[in-house]
């Protein structure tokens, strides 16, 4: 554990409080025209997915837990379990879909993934930022709807919606934003 002041503490920093890992998903440095300024956290705790928020003076110290990155492969799904494979050592660490979470229709075999571990224990993970996907489903082009820069509905390949431009047809492969799911580019193949 590694004790910073409260001002210096940033978005996706993990933090022990308690006893408790916490994830920082907003760090706010608050400065009124009187008083002490505050560090304003919005906090979720890792085990049980809890958010909470926390206000520090700012030259108050928290504890940043220690967190180590590895890159992984993911293997397979069995279940509510994922496998990975560590990419050094070939070990095989299955993650529950807690941790998880919305990335995992993203999850395509063979992607390289960061894992993020505290005392050998995975606690985050982080994709790529774009993936390529194909279109399984979408609407035909009606023509003369292409006047003004408008969207349509379209089915990817791994269940999810988005929304493309009119151009892309079924069968398309698109780059798709990991962050939020939505269309990027026509991919480069």
């Amino acid at each position: 554990m590694v004790k910073v002041i409260a001002s210096s503490v940033r978005k996706g920093n993990i933090l022990d409080i308690d006893g408790k890992l916490y994830v920082v998903l907003v760090a706010e440095n608050i400065h009124p025209g009187k008083g002490t300024p505050v560090t304003q956290l919005d906090l979720r705790r890792i085990s049980d997915g809890v958010k909470i928020a926390q206000r520090y003076r700012t030259t108050e110290q928290v504890e940043r837990a220690y967190v180590e990155d590895r890159k992984f492969t993911y293997l397979y799904q069995d279940g509510d379990s994922y496998t990975f494979m560590n990419q050094e050592t070939y070990d095989q660490i299955p993650l529950s879909s807690e941790v998880v979470g919305d990335y995992a229709p993203f999850l395509q075999e063979s992607m390289e993934v960061t894992l993020s571990l505290h005392e050998g224990t995975p606690i985050a993970i982080e994709l790529p930022p774009r993936i390529v996907l194909e279109i399984t489903e979408t609407e035909p082009t009606v023509r003369g709807q292409t006047a003004a820069s408008s969207f349509k509905p379209a089915m990817l390949s791994n269940g999810l919606r988005c929304m493309v431009p009119p151009h892309i047809e079924t069968g398309t492969r698109v780059v798709i934003s990991t962050a939020d799911g939505s269309y990027v580019e026509r991919a480069r193949d």
